[in-house]
């Protein structure tokens, strides 16, 4: 049976289970269950802390996990990161009162409050910083004004809560990070593994591509195959004139609306666009 960590709270907890739905996984969630049995696929979820995720999976216990690959660096657990999901992307900025620093370098020698002090203190020894770290589960916005610390560290989606604080960001991001899939370092491979990582791999290609439909003369069908030309090739179908031919291709999402006005353009008649609720590539 395949054991999987997911976040029980937090800005990860509802993107990673309406993944997994898409995915086919978690037909049925009852709100309040630590643990949760799927046995159509074979798989058994267990709901945890975000930053706890790569720590059991690193510890062998579960076999994959959903986290921030900012709270994989934190916890130094043995686990790698083999899968980028697309959702829950933030930075790790330093903060400091508005209008007291210029630059990152003004941070040397000064109280940082953190709730991910490895990742923290990595980046100041990387950049051969000194300063101390004040230790904080949580609200590190508060720790200036209670002067527990003099700037703050802190992943930040868009900075809304560090400006309500009085506080403003300095410099470039120390860390980028996003929703990822972990594993034990060294894990065997293992085809569930696959079939899982696959599944979930589908559903962000059909949450980025479109189907586009459309009529097209055949005298264009060359010039309107470029505009889409599909992953491997567009399919091309017979219509009852012999004059036209139906085309259908997979389109990125975000470009559709161009590639319609393209295709409108060349004479292209008929199109249509339909969602891809799932695929596999």
């Amino acid at each position: 049976m395949l054991r999987i960590a997911i976040p029980n709270k937090g800005q990860l907890a509802e993107p990673a289970k309406e993944m997994l739905r898409e995915a086919g996984y978690l037909a049925s969630v009852s709100e309040g269950k630590l643990v949760i049995n799927d046995p159509l696929n074979d798989a058994e979820f267990f709901f945890l802390r975000p930053k706890d995720v790569a720590i059991y999976v690193g510890s062998g216990k579960l076999d994959l996990g959903i986290t921030g690959r900012d709270m994989l660096s934190d916890s130094a657990a043995p686990a790698d990161e083999i899968l980028e999901l697309g959702f829950g992307t933030s930075t790790f900025r330093l903060a400091a009162p508005i209008g007291t620093a210029s630059s990152i370098a003004d941070v040397s020698g000064k109280r940082i409050a953190c709730s991910y002090p490895t990742l923290l203190q990595n980046w100041l020894d990387e950049n051969k910083i000194t300063a101390k770290i004040v230790k904080l589960d949580g609200a590190v916005e508060n720790a200036v004004a209670l002067g527990v610390a003099d700037w703050v560290a802190d992943v930040v989606a868009t900075g809304t809560t560090l400006r309500q604080a009085g506080l403003e960001i300095i410099g470039q991001p120390l860390f980028d990070s996003e929703a990822i899939v972990v594993r034990r370092k060294g894990a065997e491979i293992d085809p569930v593994v696959e079939t899982f990582v696959r599944r979930l791999q589908g559903v962000m290609v059909a949450r980025a591509y479109v189907l586009v439909d459309y009529d097209i003369k055949r005298e264009t069908l060359k010039e309107a195959c470029a505009i889409t030309p599909g992953i491997e090739s567009p399919t091309v179908s017979d219509l009852a004139d012999p004059n036209w031919a139906a085309v259908r291709a997979m389109v990125l999402k975000a470009d559709v609306h161009g590639v319609m006005d393209s295709l409108y353009e060349i004479g292209a008649r008929g199109i249509l666009v339909t969602d891809i609720h799932a695929c596999r590539l």
